[in-house]
């Protein structure tokens, strides 16, 4: 059955998505800013400064290296974009030129990603609510998760409407924070400003304080960071005009992680010492009060807040694509499929709501206990996602050098060893967090998940082996 076929019988209207089903509601202006949005979160608000206290001003030059390796990644996603644009396309892609268990793995590990990442940071949202509100966090959890998931049943234009104003909150913070800092290095004024000097990137133990070893540690952090960047590759199914519209939001990736995490450290750990920082609090917030702006703790905590609103509100997003995808290629419940008048998989966001309401529970039974160990897996199985791009793109290049299938109209430049390159990155970082012993227990998660995937396929293999194989989607 194709997935048109499959729209026919579930209501669905397959003219409106280009034979998906879906409707291309999101326009130019919401997936340049899902694409700006995803690549700032609280990663950088307030995970740079652990990484700071770790590897001082080096962590620029991690940021950067990252950043590149993360433009490799998108732009593979990108020459795979423009040969077939799908929604849920990272499974999709591993079905086709992986095989059908890699598509598998790659959906419902994508799916269990933004699931933890949802309940992660709903989490973390009702944390900043205490800030302004002494209520119990449970209530701000339950309030946040039914008000975004209400929000996603709508239609994707809302969800694009929402996740735009998300990520203007953050740019413009982030905008504002370089321009403050940079009329300090300049003119001197504000409680920093007799202190603050560019030489504080080298005068403080140099620019690799504790050495090239600490630097490398941080990487987990960094890449942690980046992660939700490729959700630009899911909204393919729903972009109005996908051919024009997702190259320019991937070609804004360099000047993106430029600006805001290059520039902006350069701007921070110029004008406040990196001694300074502490592990556990937000680079801004400390720089914020070095120049004696008092206002700076609750602008900061509004844009974390933020932060953690839109990386829920996407989550509500892709879970229900990845599902849906998965079931039209016979690898999940055929309820999934289902589509509402407006383009919506109702039963695919409400199963994953449901379970990030586990947040809401976890709030109300332990509110002061951390996530570290949910957020590494959260890391790790999101790198998966990451690395199935770049075996797609390395596989589907040589076929298409072969004449086998049609030349994309968007190449990745250096490809295939600009692939190669970020894949040996990526396994980097992940012997990096083996060694990091609070990292490491993510590594203990995966191959435990990679297991019930593997019980899981055989089941449905022998159920259904048609339904277990592969069906190419237009």
């Amino acid at each position: 059955m194709t997935s048109a076929q499959v729209d026919q019988e579930h209501g669905g209207d397959a003219s409106v998505g280009g034979g998906e089903g879906y409707q291309r509601g999101l326009g130019a202006r919401q997936i340049q800013m899902i694409a700006i949005g995803g690549a700032i979160g609280t990663g950088l608000f307030l995970g740079a400064g652990k990484a700071i206290a770790k590897a001082g001003p080096s962590l620029i030059l991690a940021y950067a290296i990252a950043g590149l390796v993360i433009f490799f990644i998108m732009r593979a996603l990108g020459e795979l974009l423009m040969y077939r644009p799908v929604s849920g396309s990272f499974s999709e892609y591993a079905r086709e030129f992986v095989g059908p268990f890699a598509g598998f793995v790659t959906g419902w590990t994508y799916w269990l990603f933004w699931v933890v990442t949802g309940i992660t940071e709903v989490t973390a949202a009702a944390t900043y609510m205490t800030y302004w509100w002494d209520i119990p966090q449970w209530i701000s959890a339950l309030v946040f998760t039914v008000v975004l998931y209400g929000a996603n049943l709508i239609s994707v234009k809302l969800f694009g409407e929402i996740e735009f104003w998300f990520s203007m909150v953050k740019v413009t913070a982030i905008i504002g924070m370089i321009l403050i800092c940079a009329g300090i290095l300049t003119l001197g004024f504000s409680d920093a400003g007799d202190t603050a000097t560019v030489a504080h990137l080298w005068n403080q133990g140099g620019f690799f304080p504790n050495g090239i070893g600490s630097t490398l540690m941080t990487l987990q952090i960094v890449m942690f960071a980046f992660l939700a960047v490729e959700l630009v590759g899911v909204t393919a199914g729903e972009s109005k005009d996908p051919k024009t519209v997702l190259p320019k939001a991937i070609n804004t990736v360099p000047w993106r992680i430029a600006v805001f995490y290059v520039g902006a450290l350069i701007m921070i750990l110029s004008v406040v010492p990196w001694t300074e920082f502490q592990p556990g609090v937000s680079p801004f917030v400390a720089a914020f009060e070095k120049m004696g702006l008092g206002v700076g703790a609750a602008v900061v905590n509004f844009v974390v807040l933020t932060a953690a609103l839109s990386s829920c509100n996407s989550g509500m997003y892709s879970t229900g694509r990845m599902l849906r995808d998965l079931a039209l290629n016979g690898q999940g419940p055929k309820a999934f499929t289902r589509l509402t008048r407006s383009g919506i998989p109702l039963v695919g966001t409400t199963f994953s709501a449901a379970l990030m309401l586990v947040g809401v529970w976890i709030n109300y039974i332990a509110p002061g206990k951390a996530f570290e160990y949910v957020v590494s897996f959260a890391t790790i199985s999101g790198m998966w996602a990451w690395i199935m791009i770049l075996v797609c793109q390395i596989r589907y290049r040589a076929k298409a050098n072969r004449g086998e299938l049609p030349q994309s109209s968007f190449k990745a430049p250096g490809a295939p060893w600009t692939s190669w390159f970020a894949l040996a990155f990526i396994g980097m970082v992940i012997v990096m967090m083996g060694i990091d012993e609070g990292a490491r227990v993510s590594l203990y998660c995966a191959p435990l998940w990679g297991l019930l995937l593997g019980v899981s396929y055989l089941v449905l293999k022998s159920r259904d082996p048609e339904g277990a194989a592969f069906k190419k989607r237009t």
